[in-house]
């Protein structure tokens, strides 16, 4: 791997799994952004080919900074941090893990509907603090036979739908118009946002944040939905417009929400999502299974290794192109 006939190397931006960068090395010279040796990119950027970041941002200017950059892979599936069309202008591919992650972020997803709907953070505080007897309040809402919308039906929302009809649930499921998505098997697919939403008992986020979707569930949308329903985001944050939902939350016009992911993150002390005890709070943590990071971090090494030795990607590295 070189980078206008010196040696080149690929600049890891975030602490990932050590297989991955024992990959990247047996392929060439490696820097790392963390750790007690961390390397500063601005430090060896002339030389980097590659770059595999984590949670960092990497914007124009860290692009321009590296001349000899071919390739940018993201350790997950999110490139919001990421300027893909600056890249895409210099000819730096970016690319991103689509097939590491969705089963654990679809658990978690339907981890967040069940604790929500069944209101499993006032009963844990209930038997804390030693109200064991008083259930009247956590009747919560019976899954089976209610009507569950998708929206978005790429990997993790195709698998969130396949086990909410697992556990009776029926499926609607609706994608953003340029998503390619085929409709899973026992999904009824709605032709419209609207058509999707109205009269759902509980509504699910597998969308990415691009200017398409954001704020896609705003206060009309969610006034479609049924009386109580749960809603559950562990896609982008700004998907979700929180003011909206803090307010249904507060007056019961929504019944429950499970949250991984904020408008702002973390969320700032003063936000009103902490003073209620009707949503169940995840720190971004949808995708973080020993399995999913390691796979994660693998197929993004793999995907830059591909890339720089001019060998196919496999589908577990997949390119982003501009919107």
């Amino acid at each position: 791997m070189t980078a206008g006939g010196v040696p080149g190397l690929v600049y890891v931006d975030d602490p990932v799994h050590p297989d991955a960068v024992d990959h990247l090395r047996r392929h060439g010279p490696v820097a790392l952004g963390y750790g007690p040796d961390a390397t500063p990119f601005d430090a060896v950027c002339a030389n980097v080919t590659g770059v595999l970041v984590r949670t960092g941002t990497f914007d124009a200017t860290r692009i321009d900074a590296a001349p000899h950059l071919r390739v940018i892979a993201r350790h997950g599936v999110g490139t919001d941090a990421i300027d893909v069309r600056t890249a895409a202008e210099r000819g730096v591919l970016v690319l991103v893990t689509p097939e590491a992650n969705s089963a654990s972020v679809a658990e978690h997803t339907i981890g967040l509907l069940v604790a929500a709907a069944r209101r499993f953070p006032q009963a844990s505080h209930a038997v804390r603090s030693g109200r064991f007897l008083e259930r009247d309040g956590l009747a919560g809402l019976e899954l089976a036979d209610s009507t569950l919308a998708v929206i978005g039906l790429g990997r993790v929302g195709r698998r969130v739908a396949t086990i909410a009809q697992a556990m009776g649930m029926n499926v609607r499921g609706h994608d953003m118009p340029e998503a390619a998505t085929t409709t899973p098997p026992g999904v009824t697919r709605a032709a419209t946002l609207t058509d999707a939403l109205r009269g759902a008992h509980a509504l699910t986020l597998h969308v990415p944040l691009t200017e398409h979707t954001r704020g896609l569930i705003g206060p009309t949308e969610l006034d479609l939905l049924a009386n109580g329903a749960v809603v559950v985001n562990a896609a982008r944050g700004g998907v979700l417009e929180e003011p909206a939902l803090v307010e249904r939350l507060r007056a019961g016009r929504i019944g429950g929400a499970g949250l991984d992911v904020y408008a702002v993150e973390p969320p700032p002390d003063d936000s009103l999502l902490l003073d209620l005890d009707t949503v169940v709070l995840t720190p971004h943590t949808a995708a973080h299974t020993a399995a999913a990071l390691r796979r994660m971090s693998l197929h993004a090494a793999h995907g830059i290794t591909a890339v720089l030795d001019d060998r196919p990607l496999d589908p577990t590295a997949a390119p982003v192109r501009p919107d």
